[in-house]
């Protein structure tokens, strides 16, 4: 169950269509097989098999969990660098430790998200806090790359943390939907205060609840790409009512409104169709990418590693935040 809930007929509700507007289409949907990150935790890569030019300005996303963990199972990530782009980690049910080398940190939890410019270059850790390891528990999240222009590759790394309360909250037009603005704007309306204002590259970033049977229609940015990824449940997408169900991608056409519809049916251990809907600004740059390093060549790559090797990315802080193994 997502950690930020609320009455949908109490909030502001999504605007109706136009007569002019147009559903954009279907271009493909691609199921995100499962994976290991980091010490060992279940994944799943939502953008594996799709082309980079769909996705841009977007790099790679993981679906961390959704998975409940017996007690010493909990892992996360060792300290590892990153140069070039920014982590988007949205925590919906769960907790996730963060450390830094450039002093951000703290704890992600109830919805929130952890935004980190790693830009120059940081090294960072995450991962679920001790006692967690300990009593087991719920496991679930989102994480995203989001690409630096090639301005910004350099920008000096930063930490922001908003916090689920913080994030602005719409209704469908029907009330059957609850939609959570993380970072971006929908219908004119802002996420967070911090979120927005804060993003190098433009993008709108939000988590989605349908109930079963309702629909989600709401308008998005033309000229931002759109995709909608299936966190849990099944249902529907497009004009034509593509089939999509958990741990699938759609990439969508060109328009003026994305169209989600819940399954009437859905299983009784996930009641309602969740989704996150995302999209950006393509930056149409070259992109090299290799391992926790995205860059616009193969030279900056390779300087890249070398001034990782270097210490140049900063480094780990006395006492820092550790793995931690449970004593049973």
């Amino acid at each position: 169950m997502p950690a930020i809930t609320a009455d949908t007929l109490t909030l502001p509700r999504v605007t109706a269509p136009a007569p002019s507007d147009t559903v954009r289409p279907v271009r493909s949907i691609t199921t995100g097989p499962r994976g290991y990150e980091g010490e060992g935790f279940p994944v799943v890569r939502a953008f594996a098999g799709v082309s980079a030019t769909d996705l841009d300005p977007f790099i790679h996303m993981d679906q961390m969990g959704e998975i409940e963990f017996e007690p010493g199972e909990p892992r996360g990530t060792d300290w590892h660098p990153h140069r070039g782009f920014e982590t988007v980690t949205y925590m919906i049910d769960g907790r996730f430790a963060h450390q830094d080398s450039h002093g951000g940190g703290g704890l992600i939890s109830d919805g929130a998200t952890q935004w980190m410019t790693a830009g120059s270059g940081i090294l960072h850790i995450e991962t679920p806090p001790a006692e967690l390891v300990e009593s087991g528990g719920v496991f679930h999240g989102i994480q995203l790359w989001v690409n630096l222009p090639r301005r910004d590759k350099f920008a000096a790394p930063r930490y922001q943390s908003i916090e689920g309360g913080e994030v602005k909250l719409l209704a469908s037009d029907d009330g059957g939907a609850l939609v959570r603005i993380i970072a971006g704007e929908i219908d004119s309306r802002e996420g967070s205060g911090r979120g927005p204002g804060s993003t190098y590259t433009p993008i709108t970033l939000s988590h989605a609840t349908i109930a079963p049977g309702a629909r989600l229609d709401l308008p998005w940015n033309r000229d931002f790409n759109a995709l909608v990824y299936v966190l849990s449940g099944r249902g529907a997408v497009g004009p034509l009512g593509h089939p999509i169900q958990q741990g699938q991608l759609a990439v969508l056409g060109p328009g003026d409104r994305i169209d989600v519809a819940a399954a009437a049916g859905q299983d009784s251990n996930r009641p309602s169709l969740e989704v996150l809907l995302l999209g950006g600004q393509p930056i149409r740059e070259p992109v090299f990418h290799y391992g926790p390093f995205v860059m616009n060549s193969k030279s900056e790559l390779i300087q890249a590693v070398e001034d990782y090797q270097a210490g140049k990315f900063g480094a780990i802080p006395p006492g820092a935040l550790m793995p931690h193994t449970s004593g049973r």
